[in-house]
């Protein structure tokens, strides 16, 4: 692995946004598609839609026969922005929050790297390291022998096809982002495949 400088400090590889949603109200997700496009720029690959059966944590909150699906985002980010993504999530959350003051979609940012895949949560444990403002990150899947592998915290959802076959596409367009930015900047950075 060959380590990217800026400004002679080595500095972290970039990576893709992806955001999980989790709606019982279907119509909810195109216009969550919406607000995230209005926060995080163009949406260019989405999952199929699953249902969401693994767990009744949400079904409190937002209601049965939950429904699952993962975006990513155009471009490359930078990993240190992953606690600014949780944020508006968060604050993306609240428009659709109902009378009751319930939330009626969950947006769960994500960095894609090379290597991994790291999720934001607003919730401290023992695998996650807090970043800032109440933020913390978990490594969910590590990338290795070509695909995603599971470790034994990663949520059954993101053990899935569905998950794991968005996220080789959502890689495939890292790698290609990657060799377009190395092309325009001239960054000597060359990404391991």
């Amino acid at each position: 692995m060959f380590e990217r400088l800026k400004e002679g400090r080595p500095t972290p590889d970039p990576a893709k946004l992806v955001v999980g949603l989790l709606s019982s109200e279907r119509n909810l997700l195109s216009q969550a598609h919406s607000a995230l496009v209005e926060g995080f720029g163009t949406i260019t690959v989405k999952s199929p839609e699953i249902p969401f059966n693994f767990t009744d944590y949400y079904e409190k909150e937002m209601g049965p026969n939950l429904t699952r699906q993962w975006v990513g985002f155009e471009g490359l980010v930078e990993p240190d922005q992953l606690s600014d993504f949780k944020l508006q999530a968060g604050l993306l959350e609240k428009r659709f929050r109902g009378p009751d003051g319930r939330r009626r979609v969950n947006l769960d940012p994500g960095l894609l790297s090379l290597h991994n895949l790291v999720l934001a949560s607003t919730k401290g444990f023992a695998h996650r390291i807090c970043l800032r403002d109440g933020v913390y990150a978990e490594i969910t899947l590590l990338f290795q022998a070509g695909k995603f592998q599971p470790l034994p915290w990663t949520y059954p959802d993101y053990q899935t096809d569905v998950c794991r076959e968005f996220l080789l596409r959502c890689r495939k367009d890292l790698l290609a982002d990657i060799a377009r930015q190395r092309t325009v900047t001239g960054d000597p950075w060359v990404p391991a495949s």
